[in-house]
């Protein structure tokens, strides 16, 4: 039988044999059927029985005129005995299968072998396809996670190679922001010696003696100079930094407005902005003289981190 085939049932064998066979039984059934009626319809023999006493009796005495003799009851007949009538047979008929009957049945319970064949042949496929999408669900999950674990790790990687490139930029600016304040350094160094050579070789009298400097600077002229110094200060502000610390410094300067030397009156308590303000002080000299026209001898002033953003 296929899926695109009616079910057919088959022909059974020994067809005319069993039509025989029920026909001899037929027969048979229908022999004691009229056995057992003829059998009831027989009238039973009836059986009398007469009883005699063996004793002798005496006559009964002539009746005298007086007194009159007394009347004795007669004797009540004895019963008969019963005669017990004998049972008759129950006849059980035997039950006759009729051909067709057989044959549908016989039908019907191989249809149902059928379909329940059937039915546990289907439970296997879906419990067989269940246990494969589950597997294939697990693989697919297996590999979502592994895929999940490599982007993460390569992420990982590319952060710390950023975070390496970033580190080496900024160590690579330090070290030429140190260079290049170790060469005004010694540029400063040059100039005051030369200033003081000059100085001591003037002192003969000749005439090209330098002007004299000026005092502390006003505060217009530090507010100024306190401008060209933020501008000067390169200094990344931290997110999370809740207040805003000043760092003070006071600066000298010489006659001709290059810086004498720099003192911290108070730290803001982040290093590296002291850093960057005491080197926005070297970038911004030399100094222009105020309204007198002399350069001032010093000036104080405050900074912020949060003044440059």
């Amino acid at each position: 039988m296929t899926d695109t085939t009616p079910y057919h049932v088959p022909k059974e064998p020994g067809r005319w044999r069993a039509i025989t066979l029920a026909a001899i039984v037929h027969a048979a059934l229908i022999a004691l059927l009229w056995i057992g009626v003829r059998w009831q319809n027989e009238t039973p023999v009836a059986v009398e029985a007469e009883v005699w006493s063996l004793q002798p009796r005496e006559a009964a005495p002539r009746p005298q005129p007086e007194p009159k003799p007394e009347v004795k009851p007669e004797p009540k007949p004895e019963p008969k005995p019963a005669v017990k009538e004998t049972p008759k047979p129950r006849v059980i008929e035997p039950p006759v299968a009729k051909p067709d009957i057989a044959l549908e049945q016989e039908k019907k319970r191989k249809l149902r072998e059928e379909k329940k064949r059937l039915e546990e042949l289907q439970a296997k496929q879906e419990e067989k396809a269940l246990e494969q999408r589950l597997a294939k669900e697990k693989d697919e999950a297996e590999a979502a996670k592994k895929k999940i674990a490599a982007e993460k790790a390569r992420k990982a990687a590319e952060e710390a190679k950023v975070a390496a490139e970033a580190k080496k930029i900024a160590a690579e600016k330090k070290r030429k922001q140190d260079a290049a304040d170790a060469q005004m350094m010694a540029k400063i160094r040059d100039e005051e010696m030369r200033r003081i050579t000059s100085g001591v070789a003037g002192a003969g009298g000749t005439g090209d003696a330098p002007k004299a400097q000026g005092g502390r600077a006003d505060s217009g002229y530090v507010s100024r100079l306190s401008a060209k110094i933020k501008s000067n200060t390169t200094y990344i502000v931290p997110p999370d930094l809740a207040n805003n610390p000043a760092v003070e410094y006071t600066v000298e300067l010489l006659p001709d407005g290059s810086v004498r030397s720099i003192k911290k009156l108070r730290p803001s308590g982040l290093p590296g902005f002291d850093e960057a303000v005491e080197r926005a002080i070297r970038r911004s000299e030399p100094y222009p003289a105020d309204k007198s026209g002399s350069v001032p001898s010093s000036f104080t002033f405050l900074h912020k981190p949060k003044d440059n953003q």
